[in-house]
């Protein structure tokens, strides 16, 4: 088996195409996606909205967990939720509660269940996980009970576990939800020098001021798309007229 670089020198990061059509998904009689379609290339792609505009189902819609109720979703050409086995090799998703993402109660246990479903042998998917220990400077990790991590470490047990398995695209779902400033800027760093494209979910501009294209939800539907500085600016213009609303109170939101 090759040696991976996770983190390789120099190396171009990969881009990726999300094309949407007429994209819809209702659960129990609620609308939560309605007629999104857009067209977006590139490595990096913020999507940016308040929360309940729908960013997460739009996260599980991409990484092929759930299909559309209506409309048609692909990531470079494939339907995911039709093809889990391309799905598996080429869209990893990170969640923004680690808890609900880990299975195994230690870290080179957690890191090498992905591979073993890419078709890994074990001793192949203890060696990957090595690997990837080694390369983020935590091979003293591997034996660690996930329990005693804090919620930062297990982010990065997460990250790990999706990295390790290369895919082309990463989905991040509002992954620093909760995590203090230093914590967020080491994930942000090790994020940032990954070679594979990156789909990054977030209500926070800030996240995504580096990003090359983004695509703004409001209520479900396509608001803008573009490049970061005229969508993030008119986003944050919107969210501070709301801000002086008192919309909080509308119980119909």
């Amino acid at each position: 088996m090759s040696v991976i670089q996770i983190f390789p020198e120099k190396e171009r990061q990969t881009e990726n195409t999300l094309s949407l059509a007429n994209v819809g998904y209702d659960v129990t009689g609620k609308t939560i996606l309605d007629g999104v379609s857009f067209e977006v290339s590139a490595s990096r792609i913020g999507i940016v909205g308040r929360n309940g505009s729908g960013k997460s189902t739009l996260a599980r819609l991409l990484a092929g967990l759930v299909e559309p109720t209506k409309g048609e979703l692909k990531i470079n050409g494939l339907n995911l939720a039709k093809d889990r086995k391309t799905a598996l090799a080429d869209v990893g998703i990170l969640f923004q509660n680690p808890d609900h993402q880990i299975i195994f109660p230690t870290v080179e246990e957690e890191i090498s269940f992905g591979l073993r479903q890419q078709g890994l042998s074990r001793e192949e998917a203890a060696d990957r996980a090595a690997m990837t220990l080694s390369e983020f400077g935590k091979s003293h990790w591997a034996s660690a009970n996930i329990s005693a991590l804090s919620q930062g470490q297990k982010h990065l047990v997460c990250m790990m576990a999706i990295i390790a398995m290369e895919p082309r695209l990463i989905i991040l779902d509002e992954p620093f939800t909760g995590l203090d400033i230093p914590t967020k800027t080491q994930l942000t760093r090790y994020l940032s020098r990954y070679h594979g494209g990156l789909a990054h979910i977030s209500h926070d501009p800030v996240d995504l001021l580096d990003y090359e294209k983004i695509i703004w939800l409001d209520e479900g539907r396509l608001a803008s798309m573009g490049g970061a500085g005229p969508v993030l600016n008119a986003y944050i213009a919107k969210m501070e007229e709301l801000g002086g609303l008192d919309d909080i109170s509308d119980l119909s939101r």
